[in-house]
């Protein structure tokens, strides 16, 4: 099977649709078949993530020490189960230090489409409920909401509230860069509002494999099995570039078809670049050992007495101080009469993915005759562990961002008296443009993941999180009534209003 060029994946690219009718198909008539499903069928048939229902319970000392949480989760699964309802709670209170927790999560069989994946599966939903809980309680405690967060936040050797203690983590640090950011300090006009809130998610490592092969010209190919939706092409890249100490612009990388290499899992989990720059490593890794082979051949002394340095072999000892250094591409132009082509290869399962957090401020205005809104300014603030491609790193944290702040004021399947969908279309499901969004800024932190060689985290999925809760603070904050339901629509902001 040969993946073609996806874009974006955000969990509709993790499961099967017409594939195996194709296939079936194809086998029928011994021909190739294609199989396209129309927009309206992509509506109604793929599966929207899950619709929910969520109450919140959070007890606090009058210091704003937090002392007990607790949350219900009702997560409609069409009519079969999942794993919705169990991410939920484990994600709904990660971002804090709790002594007394207690989640529980409910799958609700409806008479609707089955739902799916998308961007980090559940945890938005439940970060909107609990975020906006802990807006409402600093409040109560007369505590500014960014100083009442700090307080809670889980560190490293906190039991995270689904079990697992934390190493180091970034939540405390990206509350410490959300409080001293110039947004937090932006002056504010006539109904506009500031919010903001935390997320988290888990990430996966998962099977990976990938092949790296030196040319006799010395170009680099790099062949990665894990399917790329999101530009982990060029970060692998980057990261053969550095391990081999050579330029960028001499590796390709590309994306080998089933037969090329082992298995690996599915792209999902924010493991794209996590999984396959470990898998890269240690293939560059055992590349270097064999090119250090080929050099101490080409000198004639042992294998010991050869670093590899800058992308050259280089002779150490006093004894061997008249040997000129010897270039990658020297070492593969010879490679003919020394052995054989040069290569590594790496399978690996990629434990330790390391959990990412991320802290997002919002200012919004709202017109308070007609219920719109108008998102003024928008800041991410992220723990990457290590940006291996910042640019890309800012692609991931802005386009979660756009993709949760569509969610929050727009994005909505809804459902006439008779059950059926009636807005399976981009002309009635309204989801951002550009004249929608302001520049959305962001802050890349880097606290290492200690279980990858560079400190890698995945960034994929973690910034959909909290734009649910900091667009919903924002809205709440702007028009002085709590929002409780989102996307907050103008008919649903107005009906608040006249509550």
């Amino acid at each position: 099977m040969t993946a073609s060029e996806i874009g974006g994946g955000f969990g509709g690219k993790t499961h099967v649709w017409a594939e195996p009718v194709a296939l079936a198909l194809s086998r029928k008539a011994g021909r190739p078949v294609k199989l396209v499903m129309t927009r309206d069928e992509v509506f109604r048939a793929s599966g929207p993530t899950s619709a929910t229902s969520i109450d919140v319970k959070i007890g606090a000392l009058k210091d704003g020490t937090i002392v007990a949480a607790d949350a219900t989760l009702r997560y409609s699964c069409g009519p079969y189960t999942g794993a919705w309802a169990e991410t939920g709670a484990m994600t709904a209170f990660a971002c804090y230090k709790l002594e007394n927790v207690r989640t529980v999560g409910y799958e609700v069989l409806v008479n609707r489409p089955k739902t799916a994946a998308y961007r980090a599966p559940s945890a938005p939903m439940a970060a909107f409920a609990v975020e906006s809980a802990i807006d409402e309680l600093a409040k109560k405690v007369g505590m500014d909401a960014v100083d009442f967060r700090i307080r809670n936040a889980a560190q490293e050797g906190t039991r995270s509230s689904y079990g697992p203690v934390y190493g180091p983590i970034g939540i405390g640090p990206t509350l410490e860069a959300v409080k001293n950011h110039p947004h937090m300090k932006a002056p504010l006009g006539k109904n506009q509002g500031r919010g903001m809130a935390c997320g988290f998610w888990f990430n996966f490592g998962g099977q990976t494999c990938v092949d790296l092969n030196i040319g006799m010209d010395g170009t680099i190919s790099l062949a990665v099995g894990t399917v790329d939706v999101g530009g982990s092409r060029a970060s692998l890249s980057l990261v053969a570039a550095e391990e081999l100490g050579i330029d960028y612009s001499h590796v390709r990388a590309v994306i080998a078809d089933t037969s090329s290499l082992g298995f690996n899992d599915m792209t999902d989990g924010s493991r794209g670049t996590f999984s396959s720059s470990m898998a890269t490593i240690s293939a560059a890794r055992n590349a270097i050992k064999t090119l250090r082979e080929r050099a101490a051949q080409m000198w004639d002394i042992p294998v010991e007495d050869v670093a590899w340095e800058k992308g050259q072999a280089v002779a150490k000892g006093d004894s061997h101080g008249n040997l000129p250094n010897l270039p990658l591409k020297e070492i593969a132009a010879a490679s003919g009469t020394t052995g054989g082509p040069i290569a590594g290869h790496s399978e690996l399962v990629a434990d330790g993915a390391g959990v990412s957090f991320a802290t997002h401020i919002c200012d919004i205005e709202v017109d308070p005759e007609t219920g719109a809104t108008k998102v003024l300014r928008y800041t991410v603030v992220q723990d990457a562990g290590k940006a291996v491609h910042p640019t890309y790193v800012e692609g991931q944290y802005q386009g979660g961002a756009a993709q949760g702040i569509g969610w929050a004021l727009n994005e909505e399947y809804i459902y006439g008296t008779d059950g059926r969908l009636q807005n399976a279309g981009f002309l009635d499901y309204r989801i951002p443009v550009c004249s929608d969004l302001p520049m959305i800024d962001t802050q890349i932190l880097e606290i290492p993941n200690p279980n990858h060689p560079y400190g890698v985290r995945g960034v994929g999925e973690t910034s959909i999180v909290p734009p649910l809760a900091a667009v919903a603070n924002a809205v709440s904050n702007a028009v002085g009534v709590r929002m409780q339901h989102i996307p907050m629509s103008p008919p649903r902001i107005l009906a608040a209003l006249e509550a």
